[in-house]
């Protein structure tokens, strides 16, 4: 199966129904399965997963997980009705999702309020964590999910994070890029250096855009 292509003209992906993500305030609490909040990215350190044991014979102590991690800043900027991506530390370039149906969206102005954005794909590294820390003190929206292949829909959440901390997500954690409340945002990331990637297209598999609320308003708890 090749790797989804990330960048493209909305008008490619077709209506479908939305399936509506709930939004969390992220709380030391609320992130605890899927991670944590971090108040000092300097030396934080990302979580490194040692290489899996293929047969009996037990991968050597202190190797497997010597990659390390790379960094660098990912930014997120609305284009009209559309979402852009563009992460520096792994080269990366995305369309992250959209304001309205993508049938409708436009990239060069706004036809739509931007209280939410409809989603297509999530991911997740099996080699390590990665962090997400504000560079511009601005609320953002991370979409996440627990660990197993057998994502769904419902089983989806968002968090609401207010721009004074950043949010690490443990390795295997599904998530998508990170959702700017205002027009543009710029994240510190830091990541797994071998950048493994397991994608679901969401649209193909289930039939439906994830529809991730980007107002405070509208979070539970």
């Amino acid at each position: 199966m090749s790797a989804p292509e990330y960048i493209f003209e909305a008008s490619e992906k077709p209506s479908l129904p939305w399936h509506e993500v709930p939004l969390i305030r992220a709380t030391l609490e609320s992130v605890k399965p899927y991670g944590c909040l971090v108040e000092d990215p300097e030396n934080f350190e990302i979580e490194i997963v040692q290489w899996p044991q293929p047969g009996w014979r037990p991968v050597d102590d202190g190797t497997g997980d010597e990659g390390g991690f790379v960094e660098g800043v990912f930014s997120a900027e609305w284009k009209g009705d559309v979402l852009y991506g563009a992460n520096e530390a792994v080269n990366g370039n995305y369309v992250l999702g959209w304001s309205c149906d993508p049938q409708q969206a436009s990239n060069e102005k706004q036809t739509a309020p931007r209280n939410q954005v409809l989603i297509w794909h999530m991911n997740y590294h099996p080699d390590g964590g990665q962090l997400f820390f504000p560079l511009d003190n601005q609320p953002f929206v991370v979409p996440v999910a627990l660990p197993g292949d057998d994502l769904k829909p419902e089983n989806v959440v968002a968090f609401w994070c207010d721009g004074s901390q950043g949010l690490y997500i443990h390795p295997n954690i599904w998530h998508e890029g990170i959702f700017p409340v205002d027009d543009t945002q710029r994240f510190l990331d830091r990541q797994g250096k071998v950048h493994a990637r397991i994608s679901c297209n969401i649209g193909e598999e289930f039939g439906v855009y994830l529809s991730c609320p980007l107002l405070a308003e509208k979070t539970q708890g």
